[in-house]
């Protein structure tokens, strides 16, 4: 591919393009290709073991047919359960997004005590939780099922969206004070949830930071690997070049995968991965 580095991005549907998203303004000189499994989403149902094959076999497709040097996993729950089995598919580094969520909380907390929300599948494999564990923090999760609909819908200033945000974090800071913690972070632990983050931080009590698992994924990428993609010999594009594709539903990926990117995805191709 023209000899710039190629960063796969993979997420089994549309909300790791807000990943991308800040991929591409960290990284503009590499290249990337997005790879939405939308045909077996939702991963958050199905078995561990499934989810590891799906994962591993998306990976791949990024990995052998469009030569990508290295893999960021824009989904939390392959994150949180097919990390390894990744790793195991491929011969390139590969990043999550949930340790540099972590990390990221680390770096903002005072107390040391953090709130995080997710999908329900996210907050049930308690991936976050051991996450922040590692760095030193105690984490209350809490899984927030309504906003995905509510994103995906465009519903992201709609009064009735900000309703049910304030009653989760409600619910969430309830929960913490009778845990006895002093929570000073929010960690977005789904890939949709930036979309909502003014809304969030409008509904989160003064001095808590939000922190957007995105941001945070994208800077441990620079961190990782940024280098060799940025080497002086490295060929340098007058803008970031995008490939994507999906494995079912193009048309509506590219309706709401330019509201996720913020920019328009262009014309997506569809790959069959099997079933």
């Amino acid at each position: 591919m023209n000899g710039t580095f190629t960063i796969g991005v993979f997420d089994s549907g549309f909300g790791g393009l807000t990943v991308l998203r800040a991929l591409l303004a960290t990284l503009p000189h590499a290249q990337f290709a997005f790879l939405g499994d939308t045909a077996r989403l939702p991963y958050g149902s199905k078995s561990r073991r499934t989810i590891a094959r799906y994962a591993a076999e998306s990976a791949q497709f990024l990995v052998r047919e469009q030569g990508a040097e290295f893999l960021v996993i824009a989904c939390n729950t392959a994150s949180a359960l097919a990390l390894d089995a990744i790793r195991d598919a491929v011969p390139v580094p590969v990043l999550g997004v949930i340790e540099p969520g972590a990390a990221a909380a680390r770096t903002a907390t005072r107390t040391g005590d953090v709130l995080v929300i997710a999908t329900d599948a996210t907050v049930q494999s308690h991936a976050y939780s051991a996450a922040c564990t590692v760095q030193g923090l105690r984490a209350m999760e809490k899984g927030c099922p309504l906003l995905v609909p509510l994103v995906e819908e465009g519903w992201v200033n709609h009064s009735v969206t900000a309703e049910v945000i304030r009653i989760y974090l409600d619910e969430l800071m309830r929960d913490a004070s009778a845990a006895g913690l002093m929570p000073d972070t929010l960690v977005l632990g789904c890939t949709h949830y930036p979309l909502l983050r003014p809304a969030i931080e409008r509904a989160v009590p003064g001095g808590v930071r939000v922190i957007d698992s995105a941001e945070a994924a994208a800077e441990a990428a620079v961190r990782q690997f940024g280098a060799q993609v940025e080497t002086p010999d490295a060929p340098k594009a007058s803008e970031p070049i995008l490939r994507c594709f999906a494995t079912d539903s193009v048309e509506k990926f590219e309706r709401l995968g330019s509201r996720f990117l913020g920019r328009p995805t262009g014309s997506v191709g569809l790959v069959d991965l099997g079933g």
